[in-house]
């Protein structure tokens, strides 16, 4: 087995020097990881194996891949340690492992645009039947605590009134809208959450995720930052699609691992936590400032014109509840994060 990427290794202290008291609770037990394979799943598993290797816990995971073949060429230091088991299956009807597993995070999800645009159906599918199917197992294998990944796409748009958008926001996205798919799936995966809830037995707990930076990031997909550092890494121009004016914020990767692993163990059930940063940026200062970092002769190409009688569009959370409960932060400034996640990349 290859050892752990070493590019990594000071995020991953600085995850297990906020984390070391809380990955006690895994001593001795197994985790079953749902998406364990993606973005965020390589960043859970990353973590967790070095806290595995730095504490000794003995901990062992489970995870869910539709593709164990390509997760082994992905990152076969992952996929290969003697601590994971790669289950193939799909979260909508994988068979259930057999044994207890007190700790589950069912991370997997489709958060692509284009099937959110092309096959919504399926989206909603996807979220709703395999949440309820990891919820089923949850049931059947005795687990006491249950992270869902969700996302800020619950609250619908942002009002422009609105600077940072808080856990109490009622909004919701417009049912009718075929586009909202994704954030629907979402808002009934938390139902589904309260539904199964037994307080002090079985305990979910919810993490509304917004944007973020860091390696593993995909260059090719829907995320402006990736396709912006992508862009620039191969010599610009960085192009943006759109006027630039969108505000958003970004929490780098590592610190987004303490914030899923502290929300995991401490957070309250059925109580959701806004995650991500809660600086905001607008899309062409973040294009400057990828450029920036990279090299600062690159130039920025803006696709379309602003447009003056567009109200401000923003997606940016606020972060008090999680900062005052959890006493969690945002420790790496995006600048920082950008230049990681180049060198990262990189390597």
């Amino acid at each position: 087995m290859k050892r752990l990427n070493h590019v990594l290794e000071p995020d991953l202290d600085h995850i297990l020097d906020h984390t070391r008291d809380d990955f006690e609770s895994l001593r001795g037990e197994r985790i079953f990881i749902t998406g364990g394979t993606g973005f965020f799943g390589c960043w859970l598993l990353e973590s967790l194996l070095w806290a595995n290797k730095k504490l000794a816990l003995g901990t062992r995971a489970v995870v869910l891949s539709r593709d164990p073949k390509n997760f082994v060429l992905k990152a076969p230091h992952l996929a290969q340690n003697l601590a994971v088991t790669l289950v193939q299956g799909n979260v909508e009807n994988f068979i259930f492992p057999d044994g207890d597993f007190p700790f589950i995070i069912h991370a997997a999800t489709e958060a692509s645009t284009k099937l959110n645009e092309k096959n919504p159906l399926s989206m909603v599918d996807t979220i709703i039947n395999g949440t309820r199917h990891v919820l089923d197992f949850s049931q059947e294998c005795e687990a006491r605590r249950f992270l869902l990944t969700s996302s800020g796409s619950v609250y619908g748009p942002q009002p422009s009134e609105l600077s940072h958008i808080p856990e109490t926001y009622r909004g919701a996205p417009d049912p009718l809208d075929k586009k909202s798919a994704y954030g629907q799936g979402k808002r009934i995966a938390e139902h589904l959450c309260s539904l199964y809830a037994k307080p002090g037995l079985f305990d979910p707990v919810i993490a509304r995720c917004f944007a973020f930076v860091g390696p593993y990031l995909p260059l090719d997909q829907h995320f402006a930052i990736g396709n912006f550092i992508r862009d620039g890494l191969n010599g610009g121009p960085i192009v943006i699609n759109g006027d630039g004016t969108p505000f958003r914020s970004y929490l780098y990767t590592a610190d987004l691992a303490i914030w899923l692993w502290t929300i995991l163990f401490r957070g309250n059930s059925c109580y959701p936590y806004n995650v991500g940063s809660a600086d905001p940026i607008n899309i062409k200062s973040l294009a400057g400032l990828v450029g920036k970092v990279i090299d600062p002769k690159i130039k920025i190409l803006i696709t379309k014109e602003p447009d003056p009688s567009k109200p401000k569009e923003s997606y940016v959370p606020s972060i008090v509840r999680a900062k005052n409960e959890l006493g969690l932060e945002k420790w790496v400034p995006l600048n920082e994060a950008i230049q990681k996640t180049c060198h990262w990349i990189k390597k």
